[in-house]
């Protein structure tokens, strides 16, 4: 197999025959040793390199890699032993011809080019106008992505129009990419976002925009995702992610504002969730000063409600007679100017002491009016200071801020609550004297840092998220948060206590109970919910009403009524002795021994995750509350994901690494993501724009955004390093790649054989003895398969249909005959009839993972 060698060295074509010939049988190490072999062998390995390139073939159906991709990987690691082949010691026309002929072989038909021949060729030194040559041609034949990614590489963005690359990546449903070019570049990200708003107007023409791009071809889904209400969300996101001004984006603007209105119409009127006072708050800061949204209030009030409140409304705003609805007008002159007046009043006399029918639902404040101090001022601050700092207290902390209804995108804290036993300090962040001053940052800087003062919340991310956007100077010299405690996830472990059967306490909830988070908490320890009435209240307004301040108050005692009688009996809640050590990556010593005990059982790996975690969120000792894995690797088996459909290249990597992994379909919706999450307990991966939504629905830590950019297995590289996972090749194929079953038949070569003769697919037996088995099919050497999955019984295969239990059917037409010779053994899915055998595919993923992948002592692998 060795080439030929001539005086000036080896012919770069005969060396890309014998390569071809080799990777056409697979095999695969000896294509590795003839390669570095043969670029030693090359003359002038930077032109022999070119020379084997072009006479490659492009991707191919059905084929994850191309033998280009090879040739440049391998070339690229023999070219690290030999530093001495670059291209300096070329004359500049030499140099420029190399540059030229590498410039053309990155072309959308050979993916994995680009970068490998930037970095050889130094491909970003050539003349710049050469450069915006290759992106129009990338674009004229379709290479939309490839232009894109080629720009950002040379750092041509500023040469180019934006919306000419921008464009038809959104189309393509590759908004992420479109971000990524337009990083770093203030003025291309306003562009960018500019461009997203101009689609929000009702009469935007997608057809008419698709025809400026002939190449384009959408799919439904990808047409889909052009609408308002996605966009804005995207446009919402790009505006915080850059910092941008949203009076640039008035038509995203506008409809989240006319989408806040009909969903306060389904809150006052549908639902009865909010109070009057709420509904009005909100609905004047909505509408204010634009025409249009008053139009719109006035004819949901018709719908919603009545002639008479709508023309109230009229009245209030001055709407013409010409944008009023049939008898919105005829009603207004009806009625006297005191019947048009909105109601204005509310309940400042309200009492603190709640009536018999909510102190009977609800859980009530133990507090009287004079123990919840409104601090308004610094010396007021001053004079309650050291009640919080004292060493050794407990003390609740929660935030309140308006209600945006997503037409901001990070709220500010409009008041802050304190509590510690017996009393409740409300810092109200709308006085200006108070909040504008260092010196109550520097409280709040101090109360957070000091690991002497236990600190008590719920879902904390949240509230620190709006505090950094209250007070810069926070993320300028970011929080060390010390000494707190995070009842989130000491909820998490007490409903996997629960959830397991392990619980020794009785807690009644009412059956069908809509209770959630803090609420539900509160109602599982001390018997009654909270009442969110005023949740949705306009936090801005002053001064507050006694409902609302009675509200702030029981959100942040009730962290101290629940904590202490947590803290008094903790194994009466299935809780460790210290309520402080958990985490949300640190599970209790009783469900990690739970877990360790269910692993034993011969339930399935996927049943054994299901009953030890429970249902959504149920799993969180696998995720830190920032996201991360805990240190502690996993199996692949334990890992339960469900992958986003921009993510199924991925989806099926990991599941060929036995990761157990539901991927949506194309025409599913993201939100499908959440709701399988939520129901399974899996981790969500996505990418791009739906991040931010889909995290949004499943529990701190439980969604993970990857890079769209990136290979699937570099993607499924970063997954398997981020969870910790421990790959071993007893994990490689241990799970069907086409239904994700991880039970297989094995079936040897006489019973195959017997199989395909009772259907009719062996038409000559006796020339598959005559059959001979070619040399290099697998390495002597090589990795024995034997994967770490369930093996079914010839008792669940129906011997006279070749059908499972389940219902699956034998796929006997996948088996070509002339394999029986060579595969002793064969292993069918029992879920969908799929059949596997023993190749050098295995050998081929033992080398892509051989960076995360663990070998046992007793185990040898054949790869470099």
């Amino acid at each position: 197999m060795n080439p030929v060698a001539q005086s000036e060295g080896v012919d770069p074509a005969v060396l890309q025959g014998q390569l071809f010939d080799l990777w056409s049988r697979k095999e695969l190490e000896m294509l590795r040793l003839q390669a570095v072999s043969g670029f030693s062998q090359l003359q002038d390995p930077l032109v022999g390199l070119l020379t084997m390139l072009e006479n490659c073939p492009g991707i191919q159906k059905g084929k994850s890699s191309t033998l280009g991709q090879f040739i440049l990987t391998e070339f690229v690691r023999w070219r690290r032993s030999h530093p001495q082949v670059t291209l300096k010691g070329l004359t500049e026309e030499e140099k420029q011809r190399l540059q030229l002929s590498a410039l053309s072989l990155i072309i959308a038909s050979q993916p994995g080019y680009m970068d490998p021949l930037l970095d050889i060729y130094e491909l970003g030194t050539l003349e710049t106008s050469r450069l915006l040559e290759h992106v129009t041609y990338l674009q004229n034949i379709g290479g939309y992505r490839e232009a894109a990614l080629f720009s950002m590489k040379v750092e041509l963005q500023k040469e180019l129009d934006m919306e000419q690359i921008c464009v038809p990546l959104i189309l393509l449903d590759k908004l992420p990419l479109a971000e990524s070019y337009v990083r770093d570049h203030p003025e291309l990200q306003k562009r960018l976002v500019r461009l997203l708003d101009s689609w929000c107007i009702p009469d935007f023409n997608l057809e008419e925009l698709r025809r400026q791009y002939p190449l384009l071809s959408l799919s439904k889904h990808q047409t889909d995702q052009i609408q308002p209400k996605l966009l804005s969300r995207h446009i919402f996101r790009l505006m915080e992610k850059f910092n941008i001004d949203q009076s640039l984006c008035v038509n995203s603007v506008h409809k989240r504002k006319q989408d806040s209105l009909k969903f306060l119409m389904y809150k006052r009127f549908r639902e009865k969730s909010m109070t009057e006072e709420n509904w009005r708050d909100h609905v004047q800061v909505t509408v204010e000063g634009n025409v249009e949204l008053q139009v719109l209030l006035v004819d949901l009030l018709v719908h919603y409600s009545e002639l008479q409140v709508a023309a109230q409304w009229a009245k209030r705003y001055n709407v013409p007679r010409d944008r009023l609805l049939t008898g919105v007008w005829d009603t207004m002159q009806s009625l006297s100017a005191k019947q048009l007046e909105v109601n204005e009043s509310s309940c400042p006399l309200e009492p603190w002491v709640t009536s018999q029918s909510h102190k009977l639902q609800y859980y009530q404040l133990p507090l009287a009016r004079e123990n919840i101090h409104f601090l308004q001022t610094l010396d007021q601050l001053q004079l309650y200071r050291e009640a919080v700092l004292k060493p050794g207290c407990v003390v609740g902390v929660d935030m309140e801020w308006r209600a945006g209804f997503g037409t901001v995108s990070t709220q500010r804290v409009a008041l802050i609550q304190l509590a510690v036993e017996g009393q409740v300090f409300l810092l109200d962040l709308c006085a200006h004297s108070l909040s504008h001053h260092s010196l109550t940052v520097q409280f709040i800087r101090t109360l957070l840092t000091d690991k002497n003062v236990l600190k008590l919340g719920y879902g904390t991310s949240g509230d620190f998220r709006s505090l950094v956007a209250t007070w810069p100077e926070l993320k300028e010299e970011p929080l060390e948060v010390k000494g707190m405690l995070d009842l989130l996830h000491v909820h998490q472990q007490l409903q996997r206590c629960w959830r397991g059967g392990s619980r020794s306490r009785s807690v009644e909830v009412r059956e069908g109970s809509a209770e959630k988070g803090l609420s539900l908490l509160v109602q599982q320890v001390l018997g009654k919910p909270l009442d969110k009435t005023e949740q949705l209240s306009n936090w801005e307004r002053r001064p507050l009403r006694t409902g609302q301040l009675r509200y702030a108050a029981a959100d942040a005692y009730c962290l101290l009524d629940v904590y202490f009688i947590l803290s008094k009996d903790p194994k009466a809640f299935g809780l460790p002795e210290d309520l402080c050590s958990i985490s949300s990556s640190q599970p209790a010593k009783s469900v990690q021994k739970k877990f360790k005990d269910k692993k034993k059982q011969s339930t399935s790996p996927r049943q054994a995750c299901q009953s030890s975690h429970g249902p959504a969120g149920d799993n969180q000792e696998c995720v830190k509350g920032n996201g991360e894995r805990q240190a502690t690797t996993i199996a692949p088996h334990e890992l339960r994901v469900v992958c986003d459909n921009m993510l199924q290249g991925l989806g099926r990597f990991l599941r060929c690494l036995g990761v157990d992994v539901l991927i949506l379909e194309n025409t599913d919706d993201h939100k499908v993501a959440a709701e399988l999450a939520r129901t399974e307990g899996r981790i969500i991966l996505t990418s791009g724009q739906p991040y931010q939504s889909l995290r949004s629905q499943v529990a701190e830590g439980r969604c993970l955004t990857l890079d769209c950019s990136e290979r699937a297995r570099d993607q499924a590289v970063h997954v398997l390093k981020h969870f910790h996972v421990r790959l071993t090749p007893s994990d490689i194929f241990s799970r069907c790649q086409a239904c994700n079953n991880n039970e297989y038949l094995k079936v040897s070569r006489e019973d195959m054989t017997e199989m395909l003769n009772k259907r009719g697919l062996l038409q000559d037996n006796s020339d598959l003895h005559n059959t001979q088995v070619p040399e290099g099919w697998r390495s002597p050497d090589a990795q024995t398969f034997n994967p770490h999955c369930r093996w079914a019984s010839r008792s669940v295969l129906d011997p006279e249909t070749f059908r499972f239990r389940g219902g699956a059917e034998i796929q006997l037409e996948t088996v070509p005959p002339g394999l029986l010779p060579r595969i002793p053994e064969y292993f069918i899915c029992t879920g969908c009839g799929k059949v596997f055998w023993e190749g050098t595919h295995y050998d081929r993923v033992l080398s892509q993972f051989q960076e995360v992948l663990h070998l046992s002592d007793g185990e040898v692998s054949s790869q470099p």
